[in-house]
């Protein structure tokens, strides 16, 4: 029998298997049964997957859900509010620079920006910028599976769309909620702007590290000029890829320090440099020999050198620029809300708010701030003060040391502040903040002091003349008197000088600053409350006691006042009498080229035009005949100025301010610690602040002549005449006035002209004795007085309503009434005769001494028993005899003489001719004695007369007419020689 082989048999075997019904039955239930498996495992994973995409989906959902659907102009705000801080300029847009802030930031358009930055960023940041719509999936599941992987290895999965969302809208969180609204908010971002809007946000957004100076800087124009000192627009290809390379590691890869030093390891910078230019390279955007020369150049020569900042130059400038901008911003979005100037003022907490929104804004918002200061006037200033060699010496002050708290001497020196001002539209041309900002940050031109004595034409003169109860030729007493009411029979105030004038007109007392007058002419006004003058004129540190305070007529405020207000007010009275505000800040524009605020002058009335021309009058005699009278020989040129000096108490403070037809200039010295000005030196503390005050001047006038010097001067205006007063009373001059020599004109408002005339002079007799004069008694001999003008008992009283203790005061110190005799200027007679003279001779001169009884007034001589002479006690006491016997006697003022004195024998030694004319000269002197009483007689009888045909003429209407037409054609020829 044949056997199969095995293989067949096998082959056999498997075919049946498969054929057999039973095996094709559970082949077919297997197959059936894991397709049904395959199906529900292909069922349950798309389940599973949409399963888990619906969650994922509601996760992402319930991330972005407190999300709100930005608007294009929302996210048009968003994007472009980046930080850029605001630019300063001097008046005519001279260039300032930046304002200080953490991050130096300056807006450019892409446009601006050099082909090779562009390029080289979006190389580094974000190749395919130009490809995706926001955000790339690949590199965000990369980005993902790292972070759920804890992966070493994080490669980031932000396009340059994501990365300005993430720091212009949101935060720098790290989480999947910030992570989900980046990609929302990207992928809108990129529906709404171009890819070169979001491009040119970006280069503006980014921070650089720091500039040359050590400043952080943002943005790639900052980044272009503070490393390498050019524009975005004229960055090299090295250069570019230096830049862009910094955002990865601002501060690490940075090549300056916090000092602004250059790091002394630059090749973290440099190797990410090389990084960006291969990046370059790979991406075509550049060629293998642009990327051979880039990479080999020495990019360290380029590196920019340290840029001064303005608050390192013009440290004060800047601070007050800044301030002001501040202030202007505050009260315009206090304004938005609808509160006021006033409300902020009221309200520090409202104030403190919009402050701080209008600082943030200032730093933020890129603003063009427009100041007034003049550059150049403002450099020359500062080279004055720092070269000004009569400051007066350093002093000692005791301070306490804030870190250890223990007490120290330092040696303090005299600082300055000064402004100067346009009139007519209050801009302030320059200042001066001080000597060393380092030193003393205190910027003194708007730092309050007490005023002194520039007070006086503010508050007392000009408001007095305003209300009718002055004049300029207006008389005020100068003597001691007690005005303070607190302190009842205390003499106050006192002068500078420590001396007393007697009666002075209030020109004069203006023009000496005596403390006196001043004070005597403010009480009368103080019901009427003056002070509300100083507001008009832009005070604003006043407060309730110096209102009522007498002290405050002679600058003895509570708080004081800045150099800034107090010259400004000035102004006012160059002004016509109309206050013109002083501004720092002209206009204000915002990155867009939009004016948002500009500055309007406006007026407020405060006098009359009359009013302010009389007391510019005034004040041209500080300068003229004054207590500034140093100004004028200092001064370089010449012009119409009109000003006051001032001192406070212990010579704390000294002042001078002054104004022309164009500018007002104010000019302040003293210590930071208040103490005394007064030092060992030959200059006084007041020349050396005119001289000051001179010197910063003529630097104003070597910068713009016409500014300072204007060829005009003050214009008289209408309601204004000249008459000529008595300048014992101010009234119009009586016949005894004009003997005296006490006639003067001086200007009137026409609705002020003194009509009453002068009787505070009467006709009399008086005696000397020395420099002194006295009333002469009805007894007294003619031979000894001489008639005179006398000042009337009653007039004192009656036109201050006061009692001087000592009427002598009245002409006391004042030479302009030397000539005048007041009544208590008399020698009591005594009762009894005088004693004899003792009398001796040399040769022909016979001489006695001054009797010691007070009542004497003169000495008569006699030869032989007969009066040869009549000598007065002002006289030379001595008489010049021939031969014969001689006696003297004194007299005294009741006419009583004494005994004779001892007997001279004058013995005949001399040659005939001389004899002879000593026997003429005897004749004569006694022939003149002889007609001196005859005439005197004669006087008293004509003044008698005079003095009936006076009262006679008084009553006269026609004469007074004429009089009147005299006076006017008088006031027209002053007048014209005043306007010439």
């Amino acid at each position: 029998m044949n056997e199969r082989p095995k293989w067949k048999n096998y082959l056999h075997g498997f075919l049946s298997f498969f054929t057999n019904k039973k095996t094709v039955k559970r082949a077919r239930i297997t197959y059936e049964v894991s397709w049904n498996i395959i199906l529900i495992f292909i069922i349950l994973l798309i389940v599973g997957g949409a399963f888990a995409g619906g969650i994922g989906a509601g996760y992402f959902a319930s991330l972005v859900k407190e999300e709100p659907i930005r608007s294009y102009k929302t996210m048009q705000k968003d994007i472009y509010n980046y930080e850029e801080t605001s630019e300063l300029y001097f008046a005519d847009n001279v260039y300032l620079g930046k304002l200080p802030t953490d991050l130096e930031r300056e807006e450019v358009k892409i446009k601006d920006v050099s082909p090779h930055l562009v390029d080289a960023i979006v190389s580094t940041e974000d190749e395919n910028f130009y490809k995706h719509d926001g955000v790339v999936p690949k590199a965000i599941m990369r980005a993902l599976f790292q972070e759920v992987s804890n992966s070493s290895t994080q490669s980031g999965g932000s396009t340059l769309t994501q990365q300005l969302i993430k720091n212009q809208i949101l935060t720098n969180e790290v989480s999947f909620e910030r992570k989900a609204k980046e990609i929302l908010l990207a992928l809108r971002l990129e529906k709404f702007f171009s890819k070169e809007e979001i491009l040119e946000a970006y280069l503006n957004v980014s921070t650089f590290g720091r500039n040359s100076s050590g400043r952080n800087i943002a943005g790639v124009q900052a980044a272009a000029q503070g490393i390498f000192g050019v524009e975005a627009k004229d960055l090299t290809l090295p250069q570019s890829a230096f830049i862009a390379g910094l955002p990865q590691s601002p501060f690490g890869y940075t090549p300056f320090t916090q000092d602004g030093t250059v790091k002394e390891n630059l090749e973290p910078g440099l190797e990410r440099m090389k990084t960006v230019l291969a990046r370059m390279y790979n991406q075509h955007k550049i060629s293998k020999e642009d990327y051979d020369k880039a990479a080999a150049y020495d990019i360290t020569k380029d590196f920019a050198s340290p840029v001064v900042s303005p608050i390192e130059k013009y440290p004060w400038v800047t601070y007050e620029i800044e301030n002001r901008a501040t202030q202007i911003i505050a009260e315009m979005l206090a304004k938005e809300d609808g509160y006021n100037a006033k409300d902020l003022e009221e309200d520090e907490v409202l104030n403190d708010q919009y402050t701080e929104l209008a600082d943030r804004q200032i730093h933020q918002n890129g603003f063009e701030i427009h100041s007034t200061i003049n550059k150049k006037i403002y450099d020359k200033f500062t080279e004055v003060v720092d070269k000004y060699p009569y400051y007066g010496p350093d002093k000692p002050q005791t301070v306490t040391d804030s870190e250890t708290g223990e007490k120290k001497t330092i040696m303090e020196p005299v600082e300055t502040g000064a402004i100067l001002i346009d009139n007519k539209s209050g801009a302030i041309i320059s200042f001066v903040g001080g000597r060393d900002y380092g030193r003393e940050a205190t910027n003194h031109s708007t730092s309050p002091r007490p005023n002194g004595s520039t007070m006086k034409p503010l508050l007392v003169y000009g408001p007095a003349i305003e209300l009718g109860t002055l004049s300029p030729g207006t008389v005020l007493p100068d003597v001691p008197l007690a005005l303070d009411p607190a302190r009842p029979g205390t003499v106050w105030p006192n002068n500078y000088d420590f001396q007393f004038h007697g009666l002075v007109t209030a020109r004069v007392a203006m023009a000496k600053s005596y403390n006196v007058p001043a004070v005597k002419a403010y009480a009368q006004i103080l019901p009427q409350k003056p002070a509300n003058y100083l507001e008009k004129m832009g005070f604003t540190t006043l407060t309730e006691g110096d209102y009522a305070n007498r002290s405050t007529s002679i600058g003895g405020l509570t708080n004081g006042v800045s150099v800034e207000e107090n010259t400004n007010a000035f102004a006012t009275f160059a002004n016509g009498g109309n206050f013109v505000d002083a501004y720092m800040i002209d206009k204000i524009v915002d990155k867009n080229g939009k004016v948002i605020y500009k500055h309007k002058t406006e007026k407020v009335k405060v006098f009359s035009p009359q009013t302010s021309y009389l007391t510019i009058d005034m004040m041209r005699d500080v300068i003229n005949q004054g207590t500034a009278t140093a100004v004028k020989s200092r001064l370089k040129f010449s012009s119409d100025w009109a000003g006051k000096t001032g001192t406070t108490q212990d010579f704390k403070d000294s002042w001078f301010v002054a104004t022309n037809p164009n500018v007002s200039f104010g000019v302040w010295t003293g210590y930071d610690t208040p103490k005394s000005l007064v030092s060992s030196g030959t200059m006084s503390y007041s020349m050396r602040n005119n001289y000051l005050w001179a010197d910063l001047m003529n630097a104003a006038y070597d910068v713009d002549s016409k500014l300072v010097d204007p060829s005009e001067s003050f214009t008289m205006p209408g309601g204004i005449v000249r008459r000529s007063v008595c300048s014992l009373s101010g009234l119009l001059a009586s016949e005894g006035c004009s003997k005296a020599g006490l006639v003067t004109t001086d200007l009137f408002k026409s609705s002020s002209v003194p009509n009453k005339t002068d009787d505070s002079i009467v006709t009399g007799k008086y005696v000397q004795i020395g420099n002194t004069k006295y009333m002469a008694l009805d007894s007294t001999p003619s031979e000894f007085s001489e008639t005179g003008v006398i000042l009337n008992p009653d007039y004192i009283e009656k036109l201050f309503g006061i009692k001087v203790s000592d009427p002598s005061d009245l002409i006391r110190n004042n030479t302009a009434l030397k000539n005048v005799v007041v009544p208590s200027n008399k020698i009591t007679d005594n009762g009894k005769a005088p004693a004899a003279p003792k009398v001796s001779n040399s040769g022909s001169t016979i001489a006695w001494s001054k009797s010691g009884e007070k009542d004497v007034i003169g000495y008569r001589v006699y030869q032989n028993g007969k009066k040869v002479a009549s000598i007065k006690a002002s006289d030379t006491l001595s008489f010049k005899a021939s031969s014969g016997s001689y006696v003297v006697k004194a007299v005294d003022i009741a006419g009583k003489e004494s005994s004779n004195s001892n007997k001279i024998d004058v013995a005949s030694k001399q040659s005939s001719k001389a004899k002879e004319d000593d026997k003429k000269a005897n004749k004569t002197t006694a022939k003149k004695t002889e007609e001196d009483n005859k005439a005197e007689a004669s006087k008293e009888k004509k003044q008698e007369n005079n003095d009936s045909n006076n009262k006679k003429e008084d009553s006269s209407k026609n004469n007074d007419s004429d009089n009147k037409k005299e006076d006017s054609s008088a006031e027209n020829k002053e007048e014209k020689t005043d306007n010439t």
